[in-house]
């Protein structure tokens, strides 16, 4: 999929979910700039209306993020992802000022990071959020059970108490047996599992992911994929995960983030995205994705006419359109599309094969 990015203003957004009453994670009016003039550049309101390569021109600055506002509700599994260059990673790093913000705030459970000082700092990375990274940081001379219990070191957790956490999160991770093997005997998928475990050792309030699955092979992904989704199902952790996958981004997140040039192009479901692309770039990137994989009956039931009978199947409007075709095709009434007693709309054959049918489906 070829994606171009060269030209680009800032570009459409699509509105944030601000004052969400969950709301675990919050950020607001986030940038990030590199330069000597880094803090005029994010004062200035007539940046905003030029590009990154323009304010770059005019500037010597680089911009990495640019105003961006987000939510992340408790529990959340929330998705940013964009290409190389977008400024997905500067963006995760910033919410725990591992990368210093130029601008704006994030507030996490109430306290405003932005302003915290380092103590304060300290312990929120010690104990209340974790991060997995792309390459794995294990630190090659320990065994599994000292890199997945070394946080609770640093923090000053007893050797008994530490290890006995670190033996149970380990088994978590489906590492049982390799406790004692050192990282140069472990495959890369073992050792990004050791990465999760340490995340997981803390036992923390959010965990933050950058791209920590894009050096696998893609078998061993899909595996570490799932576990993330079996963890999180377990344990209910929030998550802010970072990918240039559109397809892994489908699959983990509750919501996405599409970043370009440092900037929101669109938030929503995997779902909304791809049924209401907000321009065209966002409608390029979502080309490739079958319809009828992503997209439910809401986004193709129609009103009831006044022929269509009443005693026919009802379906959900959360109902993926894939798990729909063989009910819809094999009934011999149209589908009602139904939530909480009310009827919603009709899904017949027409409007089922008008998706499966489309090229891009591939046969859906």
């Amino acid at each position: 999929m070829a994606i171009h990015t060269e030209s680009a203003p800032t570009a459409v957004v699509a509105p944030p979910t601000p004052g969400r009453s969950d709301a675990e994670l919050s950020v607001e009016g986030l940038w990030k700039v590199f330069g000597a003039k880094a803090s005029d550049v994010a004062r200035d309101d007539s940046m905003e209306r030029l590009s990154v390569q323009d304010i770059k021109k005019k500037t010597g600055c680089a911009v990495a993020v640019r105003d961006v506002s987000f939510d992340v509700g408790c529990g959340e599994v929330f998705v940013v992802m964009g290409l190389s260059g977008s400024g997905k990673s500067t963006l995760v790093r910033c919410l725990t000022r591992l990368i210093e913000p130029t601008k704006g705030k994030v507030v996490f459970q109430g306290t405003d990071i932005t302003s915290a000082d380092e103590n304060a700092l300290r312990d929120l990375r010690r104990r209340k959020v974790s991060m997995v990274f792309q390459h794995f940081g294990l630190l090659p001379h320990r065994r599994v059970l000292d890199n997945v219990s070394y946080g609770l070191e640093v923090r000053g957790t007893d050797k008994k108490d530490r290890m006995k956490r670190a033996g149970e999160v380990t088994e978590l991770v489906g590492l049982a047996g390799y406790e004692n093997s050192y990282p140069d005997q472990l495959s890369g998928g073992m050792k990004q599992r050791v990465g999760l475990a340490r995340a997981l050792a803390s036992d923390p309030d959010m965990l933050l992911f950058d791209e920590p699955f894009s050096a696998l092979d893609p078998l061993i992904r899909r595996d570490m994929q799932n576990e993330v989704i079996r963890l999180h199902h377990e344990m209910g952790k929030t998550m802010v995960f970072i990918t240039h996958d559109l397809s892994e981004a489908l699959k983990l997140g509750d919501r996405i983030l599409i970043m370009r040039d440092g900037a929101m192009v669109q938030i929503g479901t995997g779902d909304e995205l791809v049924g209401a692309p907000a321009d065209d770039y966002v409608r390029e990137f979502v080309s490739d994705i079958p319809r009828s994989r992503v997209l439910t009956l809401k986004w193709i039931m129609r009103e009831k006419r006044a022929d269509d009978p009443l005693d026919g199947p009802e379906m959900s409007p959360d109902t993926v359109i894939r798990d729909a075709v063989d009910p819809v095709l094999a009934a011999e009434k149209p589908i009602k599309v139904v939530s909480d007693g009310k009827l919603l709309g009709m899904v017949g054959r027409s409007e089922i094969l008008a998706v499966i049918g489309r090229v891009d489906e591939g046969g859906a």
